[in-house]
């Protein structure tokens, strides 16, 4: 079910579009390509990260240092270069996760947990899946849907090109989109026993936020999932994908359900929901989105943690 009108692709034919075509040409031929030549051409990307000065580098050099201050310079240095190879992998991903063969993609796919799903819709309420923004998240949309209906969250690109196309290969490859500020039509797909694809793990600066430790670190938090779950009593499944070793695939793994949530405390259940996508994330650190600022405005009003001295 789409939310939103397709756009022609004819409106994006002025030059400033020019450079996005030839992007989305790359991963359209990639895609072609047999996948053990895709994984080389995602990590020479990511040797290519890790070799020019982007400044997202700064970004995840900060946060890999604020999250895991028990590991040496080296380790976290360590999880750092793996971190550019994820990239380049996620960039490969999107053409993979976008148009390639279901041939493929079912060779590639592997599932563990799956009766926890099953189990959860049977309380006929909806499924929220509760999930961080891994590099991989491109192609686990792609495998999650070789094994069960699903309808996912988004929030509009800056490059509208790169949003419409976006946009339209998800809804080819799942049973809908959702935007992150439509909540009447998240609860109506809920109360109709979706299971619903819903990432809070990043920076959220509305009004309603709240400031919860994430890794220890006090963070500027959407307490959204407390109030989707209270609504629509949904039950909330920890789920993620992960990116398995050399030409093994993809893995989907559904976690048990959250028990005894939501309570009556939004606070505590925020510091449960961030404690729960923490410890996803502790188990493959290096395929997590660091490049993003989670820790941006500080609660005290001191400068950004991210300012350059």
């Amino acid at each position: 079910m789409k939310e939103s009108e397709t756009i022609s692709l004819w409106a994006f034919t002025s030059p400033k579009y020019w450079p996005t075509w030839i992007g989305l040409a790359f991963l359209r031929l990639v895609s072609l390509l047999p996948y053990p030549l895709q994984y080389l051409i995602g990590h020479i990307i990511g040797m290519v990260i890790w070799l020019l000065p982007f400044p997202q580098k700064h970004f995840i050099r900060i946060n890999l240092k604020l999250c895991f201050p028990e590991l040496t310079d080296k380790q976290r240095n360590k999880i750092q270069y793996k971190n550019y190879l994820a990239m380049g992998m996620s960039l490969v991903e999107m053409g993979m996760g976008w148009w390639g063969s279901d041939r493929i993609i079912k060779k590639l796919a592997h599932i563990e947990g799956l009766e926890n799903l099953q189990n959860a819709l049977k309380n006929k309420t909806g499924v929220i899946l509760l999930s961080p923004h891994f590099t991989s998240l491109e192609m686990g949309g792609r495998v999650l849907q070789q094994f069960t209906p699903y309808q996912f969250m988004y929030r509009h690109q800056k490059n509208a090109l790169f949003d419409e196309i976006m946009k339209r290969a998800r809804e080819r490859n799942c049973d809908g989109s959702i935007h992150r500020n439509n909540v009447k039509r998240l609860l109506r797909s809920l109360k109709n026993n979706a299971a619903v694809w819903y990432a809070p793990d990043q920076h959220f600066g509305g009004e309603k936020k709240i400031i919860v430790p994430f890794f220890g670190v006090p963070a500027a938090t959407n307490p959204a999932t407390f109030r989707l779950a209270k609504s629509s009593k949904a039950k909330i499944i920890p789920y993620y994908q992960e990116r398995l070793p050399g030409l093994n695939g993809y893995k989907i793994v559904f976690q048990p359900a959250l028990e005894n949530f939501p309570s009556d405390d939004i606070e505590q259940d925020t510091i449960k929901i961030n404690k729960v996508l923490e410890d996803i994330i502790r188990k493959i650190p290096e395929q997590y989105l660091w490049a993003h600022r989670r820790f941006k405005n500080n609660p005290d009003g001191s400068a950004s943690i991210y300012a350059k001295s």
